[in-house]
């Protein structure tokens, strides 16, 4: 049984065209890619179930998970639940998002060849976003609300080397233009120090403050790492028998739907391994 959840394919589901993804030679959207993945799975057998967990007790197996008003009792589990882009929560970063608003550089920097784009962010996953986007885009400004950066001094020195890097200091994105038209034109930004309001035009938004595992509702029943992935040895075994993790949610690295679907079948391997061997 695949329990989909309310919002069925994360972070598929806000992206547009996934281009290395195997099979798909001229790419594929990410909705898409999500609809065939269940069609495949549904024509092996696969039953999917409606709506989110609410609760799940690991203690003792059968494991026991509650899905609205369902009790489900499970003798494997599979934690899918991947992680969640921390967003700035405009309303017009949200209606932009596959429009010119990207959580993920690798994914969607080729679209912004030779375009100005603008990365938001301070820390080491800015940083990163920014000089992968130099690959493509003429200019990279990285828009940060301090006037220092928080990004390792390795990563701060490659930055400050990159003639198209240009840091924004003192900053926050107050607002995402233009939703009207369906596509980033520019940002507006305000000066954390004066309070000033000033345009810059640009082509793209990248959002690079990060990512939060959805993992709150297993905290306490599994071991995980001080931001809250959960950590997997020995292929996908988590630290309770019978219970597994794959995709975002104990992989704060790659974070790609080919490196999920991977680590998505090494935990079907091992769940299925697992129950062989209780027989």
């Amino acid at each position: 049984m695949v329990i989909r959840g309310l919002e069925a394919g994360g972070q598929l589901t806000l992206t547009t065209l996934v281009e290395n993804f195997p099979g798909f030679p001229k790419g594929v959207q990410g909705p898409e890619l999500i609809e065939l993945m269940q069609k495949q799975a549904a024509e092996f057998g696969a039953e999917f179930l409606e709506g989110n967990v609410t609760r799940v007790d690991l203690a003792r197996r059968p494991f026991v998970l509650e899905v609205s008003e369902q009790r489900i009792e499970a003798r494997t589990l599979v934690i899918a639940s991947g992680a969640s882009a921390k967003l700035l929560g405009l309303e017009s970063e949200r209606k932009l998002l596959g429009h010119g608003v990207s959580t993920c550089a690798t994914c969607d920097g080729y679209f912004f060849r030779n375009r100005e784009v603008a990365v938001v962010g301070g820390g080491d996953t800015a940083a990163e976003e920014a000089l992968f986007l130099t690959r493509y885009a003429t200019q990279v400004n990285l828009i940060h609300r301090r006037d220092q950066l928080r990004a390792s001094k390795i990563m701060q020195d490659r930055l400050m080397r990159n003639e198209k890097i240009k840091p924004v200091w003192n900053s926050v994105v107050a607002d995402i233009l233009d939703p009207a038209k369906g596509e980033v034109t520019a940002v507006k930004l305000q000066n954390t120090k004066t309070g000033e309001e000033t345009l810059k035009n640009c082509d793209g938004v990248f959002i690079g403050i990060g990512h939060s595992p959805n993992t709150g509702l297993f905290r306490g029943q599994l071991e995980m790492n001080d931001v809250g992935y959960i950590i997997t040895r020995g292929g996908a075994k988590t630290s309770v028998p019978g219970v597994f993790a794959a995709g975002d949610v104990q992989d704060p690295v790659y974070r790609q739907a080919i490196t999920a679907a991977g680590s998505g079948c090494m935990a079907a391997m091992d769940a299925e391994r697992f129950l062989e061997a209780e027989h």
